[in-house]
């Protein structure tokens, strides 16, 4: 059982990142100043012009809580069975370079300018690779052991719901988390009827039964919305037991995943929408990294567009920019700009329907650009306009907003938040000829979760895994 294996874990991580910063610093000590590095022109020094290593080594009454307590708010010591490894590649990176940071204002307030900043830079490396290799080490280890039955985090659920349901499918999909369902209580569902193998194992009026011979680490209360008579029933029973309780309501999808609460003189109240962006001091800043951003990008990416350009100027007839009218931020249209990647078509021929697999309207060089999202960089303008985000869900053309508002439930939310080059769920791989209920699903997580460090997060895993495009035909 793991119900206090937690605490420990964490107390370890936090020894353990202690050690990496230390270790990592005498390492990148060595490689500045004794390592065959110094035979190089870039990192020549002489002995005797530098301090010696007990002089650096104090620096380390700094670094190492001032790390500790960064790698702390960036939420590296929660449980990891819920935490993908590239997110926790982002935040480590994120909270040395944060580090770093601080360190160097700290160096820059005391007027200190013999602490060599190529030792720094090489102790930031350092301390990002090894924390990462420990990290991902531990959580692979976790794996193998919860695979083969060990570290299990024992469930039962208490109601047969759409919450159940989905609260089984997720820990079904990601069988690394380590949870193990061990059956279900309802009193409408025949004992023995099964969802995905977990079983109805008895009546809810067996609950206090159950929690007595079961050994459990969590209950998860998935009552059908019908029965929320009994819930004040069962979370006493839960309470009573000291096993803790979540409690995942039947009408969840109309929440956010993270519900924007207030207290009404101890009555707590929950909006059913939270939009981080309709705050104006949010939105400022939203827009100038946009307008920053989409000029340094376009900077970047200017001899790239130019080659492109020329490519398609000489394989096609037509123009190099084909603008399409998109529904973006308050149902408003506008003009979205994308290189042409198909022949010339009408009006009518290009409304008709999405590119498919080996569509013969893309042309030659039209199916790499948009096989790589080359043909999306024009959009660099569109943000520089203020028609679009660097970040944010995906426009949509009109007639499938229409559409589709009708088919997905909360499909126009997506609305209240200027359209991004790229986005959530995006990088999760819901582009393209994908389902587009997955895809709004991810839009309203980003739209309920918005932080600039979000949109960051959003920009540095579109490096890895944002261009390339499976779906794109």
């Amino acid at each position: 059982m793991i119900k206090d294996n937690q605490k420990t874990l964490n107390r370890l991580h936090i020894l353990m990142d202690a050690l990496i910063i230390a270790v990592s610093f005498l390492i990148a000590y060595y490689m500045r100043f004794y390592s065959l590095l110094t035979n190089l022109r870039v990192f020549n020094v002489e002995k005797g012009t530098f301090y010696p290593l007990s002089v650096y080594a104090q620096s380390l009454y700094i670094l190492v809580p001032l790390y500790l307590f960064i790698y702390d708010r960036a939420k590296l010591y929660t449980p990891k069975r819920s935490k993908k490894r590239l997110a926790e590649f982002y935040y480590i990176t994120y909270s040395n370079f944060l580090g770093l940071a601080f360190y160097l204002f700290l160096l820059y307030m005391i007027k200190e300018e013999n602490i060599s900043r190529i030792f720094l830079g090489m102790f930031t490396l350092t301390n990002v690779i090894l924390c990462t290799i420990a990290r991902m080490s531990i959580a692979q280890t976790l794996m193998i052991v919860r695979k083969r039955g060990y570290n299990l985090k024992h469930v039962i659920l208490v109601g047969y719901s759409r919450a159940s349901e989905a609260y089984i499918d997720r820990i079904f999909a990601n069988p690394q988390w380590g949870y193990y369902i061990h059956g279900i209580l309802d009193n409408n569902m025949e004992i023995g009827t099964r969802y995905k193998k977990v079983p109805v194992i008895g009546r809810l009026e067996q609950l206090e039964e159950y929690l007595v011979k079961m050994s459990l680490d969590e209950i998860a209360i998935t009552l059908n919305i019908k029965e929320y008579d009994m819930l004040e029933k069962v979370v006493t029973i839960c309470e009573k037991s000291g096993v803790h309780t979540k409690f995942i309501p039947d009408y969840y999808n109309f929440f956010p995943t993270r519900p924007y609460t207030e207290d009404l003189y101890g009555l707590p109240v929950i909006n059913i929408r939270n939009v981080p962006l309709s705050n104006t001091f949010n939105w400022i800043i939203k827009r100038l990294v946009d307008i920053i951003g989409s000029i340094v990008g376009l900077v970047i990416c200017a001899i790239p567009m130019l080659i492109v350009a020329i490519l398609i100027k000489l394989t096609s007839k037509g123009p190099v920019i084909f603008s399409q009218v998109r529904v973006g931020k308050n149902n408003k249209t506008f003009k979205m700009y994308k290189f042409r990647s198909m022949v010339l078509q009408t009006d009518e021929e290009e409304e008709k329907a999405w590119t498919t697999k080996h569509d013969p309207r893309v042309t030659g060089i039209g199916r790499f650009i948009r096989r790589t999202s080359i043909d999306e960089l024009p959009q660099l303008f569109n943000i520089l306009k203020g028609d679009m985000s660097l970040v944010g869900p995906r426009p949509e053309r009109p007639q499938f907003v229409e559409r589709f508002k009708e088919e997905i439930p909360r499909y126009m939310i997506k609305h209240q938040v200027p359209p991004g080059l790229t986005g959530w769920a995006q990088i999760n791989g819901y582009r393209g000829n994908t389902s587009i209920t997955k895809r709004i699903e991810h839009d309203l997580y980003y739209i309920e979760n918005w932080t600039l460090g979000f949109d960051f997060k959003i920009m540095f895993l579109t490096i890895f895994k944002g261009f390339i495009n499976k779906n794109a035909y």
